[in-house]
């Protein structure tokens, strides 16, 4: 290996000291732009030699432990989306559930539930409402969030 890098750096060496020669005996204007660019590309093909003689076949790259780590943190993050809808679904039924409320002249506050239906979308199906009892909000909960009177729980005069 030290052999290897010795070599190399000779090489370098060799080349910059030649380089220096030839930048020395041409004359200045077009033929001296050239040489330094011809021999600038000299320089860094030695400088690259190790890179470009390389065996790539021998290299052998492993990104299981990469792709089994990218499966478990999407499944961790689908579970996280999953339950941010839900949380979102719930407070924007009780919102919407108190919305018709004050438009009903009902003070109360509501609460709701979800269960995932079979494609995983939650859908609201329990709702606890605190504050006083309104037949008309109980029938337009039934009607508009297809969640039945059973499924409603009324708790009057704790608001």
């Amino acid at each position: 290996m030290i052999g290897a890098v010795r070599g190399w750096l000779t090489s370098i060496a060799a080349v910059t000291l030649l380089l220096s020669v030839v930048q020395t005996l041409v004359p200045e204007g077009t033929m001296r732009k050239i040489s330094g660019f011809t021999g600038g590309l000299v320089l860094l093909a030695a400088l690259l030699q190790p890179v470009l003689g390389t065996d790539l076949s021998r290299l052998h790259l492993d990104f299981s432990d990469y792709e089994t780590e990218i499966q478990r943190r999407a499944q961790e993050l689908e579970v996280k989306g999953k339950e941010s809808v839900t949380e979102i679904i719930e407070e924007r039924t009780a919102a919407y559930i108190s919305d018709k409320a004050d438009a009903l002249g009902v003070e109360l506050t509501a609460s709701v539930d979800t269960e995932p239906r079979e494609d995983g979308t939650p859908v609201p199906i329990f709702v606890e409402l605190e504050g006083s009892y309104s037949q008309e909000l109980a029938a337009w909960i039934t009607q508009e969030l297809g969640i039945p009177i059973e499924r409603q729980v009324w708790h009057e005069g704790k608001n």
